[in-house]
C-alpha cells in the first residue's frame, strides 16, 4: 500500500495559478533513485515567481514547488546513499521542471544530492539554502580571483536579502571589510550585527556613473541586485578587482562600458548555483559548515509553514521579506 504525504500543490486556473495543501500518495512522486523525507525547505525569489505563476518557470501542472530542501533518505537505489542519511538539495531545476521541496516527501536523482556536512543541522542547511549556497560560491570565486582581505573593502548589494545577508556574515568572518548596500536603512543595525563595517544607501548605486572610471573604492563585490547597481559599481572597482554577479532583483540590463575591464583589469564573474558541478557544490557546502557564524544563522532566519507560502511568495517579490525564510515541513 502506497505511503501518503502532504504537499503544497499548484494548479492552473483561468485567472492564474492556485495553491492548496493536499495529501498525495508516493506513486505520484516523479522518477528518481532516492526518496527523501523532507524536514525543511526555504523561500527564495524564484520560489515567489513559481508560486505566482510568473515567468513560465513551470510548464506542467499540477506541480509541487520548492527549489531546495534538507531531509533524511527513506529509500535509495543508489550506492551513494542509504536510508537514514541526511542530505541537502539545491538547484538542478527541482521545484521548476521537477517537483520540489514543499512536501513531506521528494524523489530525485542521487547525483543532485549533497551529504549534509558535519556541523550543520537540517534547519541550519535550509537557513542557508540556495541563497547561502549562492553566497558561498560568490565568495569562493572572489577568493579564486585574488580578492583577499588585504586587497580592500568588499561591497555586498541587496544586503538585507537572503544572498546578501549570508554574504555579509561570511565575508566578515573571513576578515574582509564589508560595505553593505541596502534600500532599507532602518535595518542597518542588523547588518552591522552581521559584520558590516559600512552601510551604503541603495540610492548611491541608483544612478548611472558620470564617467567610465571613478575613484577606486572596492576590491570586490557580491552583487545580488544587478541592473543599475552593477552598472554603478563597475567604474568604482579597484585595479584587478572582481564582481561576483549572482542576482537580478534590480533588473537584467547592464549599462556599462568595457573601460573598467580594459584599463583596470576588473573581472565580472557569473555565479550559477543551479547546474553547479558536484565537486564545487560539495566544497561550497563544506565551507558553509565551517565559515558561516552560527550566531548569524539565527539572526537571518524566520520560520514559516506550508500554509504561509502563498502570502510569503507575494511578499518576497515585493522585497518585503528579510533574511532567510525557512519552511518547516516535517515533524
Amino acid at each position: 500500500m502506497a505511503e501518503s504525504f502532504r504537499a503544497l500543490v499548484l494548479e492552473e486556473a483561468e485567472k492564474g495559478v492556485t495553491a492548496s495543501i493536499q495529501t498525495l500518495e508516493d506513486d505520484r512522486l516523479p522518477d528518481g533513485d532516492v526518496t527523501v523525507a523532507v524536514s525543511y525547505s526555504t523561500l527564495n525569489y524564484k520560489d515567489g515567481m513559481v508560486l505566482g505563476g510568473i515567468g513560465r518557470l513551470v510548464r506542467n501542472y499540477p506541480h509541487v514547488p520548492g527549489i531546495d530542501f534538507a531531509g533524511t533518505v527513506v529509500t535509495s537505489d543508489s550506492s551513494d546513499y542509504s536510508p537514514g542519511d541526511k542530505v541537502v538539495l539545491t538547484g538542478w531545476r527541482v521545484g521548476e521542471a521537477q517537483w520540489g521541496g514543499y512536501a513531506e516527501r521528494a524523489r530525485v536523482k542521487s547525483d543532485w544530492l549533497v551529504p549534509l556536512p558535519d556541523g550543520l543541522s537540517e534547519k541550519d542547511a535550509m537557513t542557508l539554502g540556495t541563497a547561502g549556497f549562492t553566497a558561498m560560491l560568490a565568495v569562493m570565486d572572489l577568493e579564486d580571483h585574488g580578492v583577499t582581505p588585504e586587497a580592500g573593502p568588499v561591497l555586498v548589494t541587496g544586503a538585507n536579502g537572503g544572498v546578501g545577508g549570508v554574504a555579509v556574515a561570511l565575508l566578515a568572518k573571513l576578515s574582509y571589510e564589508v560595505h553593505a548596500s541596502t534600500g532599507r536603512m532602518e535595518l542597518a543595525d542588523g547588518l552591522k550585527a552581521l559584520g558590516a563595517a559600512e552601510i551604503i544607501p541603495r540610492s548611491e548605486l541608483d544612478e548611472a556613473p558620470a564617467r567610465p572610471l571613478l575613484a577606486e573604492r572596492w576590491a570586490g563585490a557580491v552583487d545580488a541586485v544587478g541592473g543599475k547597481a552593477l552598472s554603478a559599481m563597475l567604474p568604482q572597482m579597484k585595479y584587478h578587482g572582481a564582481v561576483a554577479a549572482c542576482g537580478l532583483a534590480g533588473g537584467a540590463q547592464l549599462d556599462s562600458t568595457v573601460i573598467p575591464f580594459l584599463l583596470r583589469g576588473v573581472k565580472l564573474l557569473g555565479i550559477d548555483s543551479v547546474m553547479c558541478p558536484a565537486d564545487r557544490r560539495r566544497a561550497a557546502w563544506n565551507r558553509l559548515a565551517t565559515d558561516m557564524p552560527k550566531a548569524a544563522l539565527g539572526a537571518v532566519c524566520e520560520i514559516a509553514t506550508l500554509g504561509d507560502l502563498p502570502e510569503l511568495g507575494r511578499k518576497i517579490l515585493k522585497g518585503e521579506t528579510r533574511g532567510r525564510v525557512v519552511i518547516k515541513i516535517g515533524d
